[in-house]
C-alpha cells in the first residue's frame, strides 16, 4: 500500500519557498486524499467534473481545489461551486462560459491559460497563434466573471531534457512578455503552473510558481 504521507513529505522537501505544491489525486480514492490532508497537504487538484463532485463534499472545507483536466463548456456549471482555481482554459470560448457563469454564481474565479507550446499536437492548451491572437486583444471588461493568474502548460513526454527544459523556457519567456504587457497592471497576474513528477525540477529551474505532481505522491492511477 502506498505511503502517502510519506511520499508527501519526500515531494515537500524538494518544493523550495515560493513555489505551491499542487496534489494531483485524480483517479485516486477519498482515504488516499484524507492521508494527505492530514499530512498537511491542503492543495488537491482534480480533472473530471464528475469526480470534484464526489470528492469535494467527502472531505475538509478547507482544502483549496484546482480543476486542471480539459473542461467542457457544459461542465462548468457543475465545477464552479467547487474550484478556487482553473487550471485549463483552453480557448476564448471556455473562458466566456466560465466568466459568464462566474458571474450567474455571484462569484470571481481565478482562471490559467493553458498554452501549448509543444510539437506535439495532440496535448491540450492553445496552439501559440490562437494564445497570441486572445493575449492580444484581451481586455479584462470583457470577462467580469474571471481573475487571470497566469498560465499552465507541459512540456514534450521525452527523456531529453534539454527539450523539457526548451519548452519550459518557452512558457516562462511567454508569462515574462504577458506580465510586462497586456498584464502589466495586474499584480495578480503571478503564477506559471509548470512540472510534475517526472519534470518538477526543471520546471523549478525555470521559472515555475506552482508544480502538479500525482504520483510521486500518490503512486500510480487507480483507473
Amino acid at each position: 500500500m502506498t505511503d502517502v504521507a510519506a511520499n508527501l513529505s519526500r515531494v515537500a522537501a524538494t518544493i523550495p519557498a515560493g513555489v505551491t505544491l499542487v496534489a494531483v489525486s485524480k483517479f485516486h480514492p477519498v482515504e488516499a486524499l484524507r492521508c494527505a490532508y492530514d499530512a498537511g497537504q491542503r492543495v488537491f487538484a482534480e480533472s473530471r467534473a464528475q469526480e470534484l463532485a464526489v470528492k469535494a463534499p467527502a472531505l475538509p472545507p478547507d482544502i483549496e481545489w484546482h480543476f486542471i483536466g480539459h473542461l467542457q463548456t457544459n461542465k462548468v456549471r457543475a465545477v464552479l461551486p467547487h474550484v478556487s482555481l482553473i487550471q485549463s482554459i483552453d480557448s476564448r470560448r471556455l473562458l466566456r462560459a466560465v466568466s459568464d457563469e462566474a458571474v450567474r454564481q455571484g462569484r470571481v474565479v481565478d482562471v490559467l491559460l493553458e498554452v501549448n507550446v509543444t510539437a506535439d499536437g495532440s496535448k491540450t492548451g492553445m496552439a501559440p497563434d490562437e494564445f497570441d491572437g486572445l493575449a492580444a486583444g484581451f481586455s479584462a471588461a470583457e470577462f467580469p466573471g474571471v481573475r487571470v493568474r497566469g498560465l499552465m502548460g507541459m512540456a514534450t513526454f521525452t527523456d531529453d531534457t534539454a527539450v523539457v527544459r526548451r519548452d519550459f523556457e518557452a512558457l516562462r519567456g511567454l508569462f515574462d512578455s504577458l506580465r510586462s504587457g497586456v498584464f502589466s497592471t495586474s499584480p495578480e497576474f503571478d503564477i506559471l503552473s509548470m512540472g510534475m513528477s517526472d519534470d518538477r525540477d526543471i520546471a523549478i529551474a525555470c521559472g515555475s510558481t506552482m508544480v502538479r505532481v500525482g504520483t510521486d505522491i500518490f503512486g500510480y492511477r487507480e483507473y
